[in-house]
């Protein structure tokens, strides 16, 4: 793969959607992409849109703890590999399927975990921040918010 040149033409994104990603492994993977002359990845996470094809309600919990092992993903590599995190919202399983979660549904669980990983982490002020600017009394992260 280094002799072919593609490591400086491309940047690889590493996915994973899971709320308990394996953080050593992703970790791992890193280095062996670092190993083969890529010097820069991608993480992709989810904020919405990857706990089921008839999902229609966004539990928040699920993709929060998605950027938090994100996060220390990043914080177990070397301080230059991350270019960035493309923080994903699917809309449906694949062509064939409906629509699942409309991102009406989904703003709150993009908002705390947009504020997550600019943050680095997850506290009550972050909660308190995402309560004040969506207006909501209190945010749910564990059940499904209506």
């Amino acid at each position: 793969l280094s002799e072919s040149g593609v490591p400086q033409l491309v940047q690889p994104m590493i996915w994973d959607y899971a709320a308990d990603i394996d953080v050593e492994g992703k970790v791992q993977l890193i280095e062996k992409y670092r190993r083969c002359g890529f010097s820069k990845v991608w993480f992709a996470s989810a904020f919405k849109g990857a706990t089921g094809v008839n999902q229609s309600l966004t539990l928040i919990g699920h993709h929060l703890r998605n950027q938090l092992e994100w996060l220390q993903v990043a914080s177990r590599s070397p301080a230059d590999v991350l270019e960035g995190i493309a923080l994903t919202g699917w809309q449906r399983y694949d062509h064939f399927s409906v629509l699942c979660e409309l991102l009406p549904v989904a703003i709150p669980s993009l908002a705390v975990c947009l504020q997550a990983l600019k943050n680095g982490g997850y506290s009550e002020k972050v909660k308190e921040n995402v309560e004040k600017l969506l207006g909501m009394s209190n945010l749910e992260i564990d059940t499904f918010m209506r």
